[in-house]
């Protein structure tokens, strides 16, 4: 069974210079880890050169469909009928990306059949998680 869900989405990056290409980014969501996804982006479009990946929570980007959401380094907001606005903060500085609302609806829709909202702390295992904390205390 499946455990793992990525989907390809278009990015663009939102800067001072007018029509800026676009970024293709991956959103990403693992079973094992089923409160959170992850929106990487290539290396080419990163200050650093290197991926990235920004993980925060699976309601967050839900939320943010509807209204603007988030207070820390990620937010998320909907911009006119088909867009949704990613906002990532870190040190060096805020990039903002648009993506297609649809695309993340599709991706959330796709999460949802494979971890239902609500249910997300049955994929945990608490007492496996546990042990391995406690082994790697020693």
């Amino acid at each position: 069974m499946t455990t793992v869900i990525e989907q390809p989405v278009e990015a663009r990056l939102v800067a001072a210079a007018p029509r800026m290409p676009s970024i293709p980014a991956v959103l990403r969501y693992d079973r094992g880890d089923p409160f959170a996804v992850c929106m990487t982006f290539p290396a080419p479009a990163t200050l650093e050169g290197v991926e990235v990946c920004w993980t925060f929570s699976r309601e967050l980007l839900t939320a943010g469909l509807e209204g603007p959401e988030g207070q820390g380094d990620v937010r998320v907001r909907p911009y006119g009928f088909d867009r949704t606005v990613l906002e990532f903060r870190a040190p060096e500085g805020t990039a903002v990306v648009h993506v297609h609302s649809a695309d993340v609806r599709r991706f959330l829709r796709a999460t949802g059949e494979l971890v239902p909202v609500g249910l997300e702390h049955l994929q945990l295992d608490l007492d496996h998680d546990l042990a391995e904390l406690i082994r790697d205390a020693y």
